[in-house]
């Protein structure tokens, strides 16, 4: 079973920053995509932000500018900057990372997800 490791939630203040860090272990090396997911309290999970295995980002429209996803294949680790952050940012964020193997001809995603870090942007 992958376990990924999260780290870099807190208490902030509105327009205030955060970094979120997620490893997986790497015996791990064909990760396709990794991204974060966050949900808030009677909310649905919803997509933050992705990140390809070719470096190509996906962000929500509600982060766009100020949010930023990066990774790094040789560690393993998907990282995400937060700015200009708002209330509305408040949520229990996941790293998600998906697997991709061959198997008769087919290719299949496995998909594996952190714990969970609290964020909360509060005055």
């Amino acid at each position: 079973q992958v376990q990924l490791v999260e780290s870099g939630g807190g208490l902030v203040q509105p327009g205030g920053s955060l970094r979120l860090s997620c490893t997986a272990p790497t015996t791990i090396f064909s990760i396709n995509t990794m991204g974060w997911y966050r949900q808030a309290p009677g909310k649905q999970r919803e997509l933050v932000a992705d990140i390809t295995q070719g470096s190509i980002t996906n962000y929500a429209d509600s982060v766009k500018g100020r949010f930023t996803i990066s990774r790094d294949n040789a560690k393993n680790t998907v990282d995400l900057q937060m700015n200009s952050l708002k209330p509305e940012d408040t949520a229990v964020y996941y790293c998600n990372v998906i697997v991709s193997a061959p198997k008769s001809g087919s290719v299949y995603y496995t998909d594996y997800w952190g714990q969970g870090t609290q964020v909360t942007v509060s005055a």
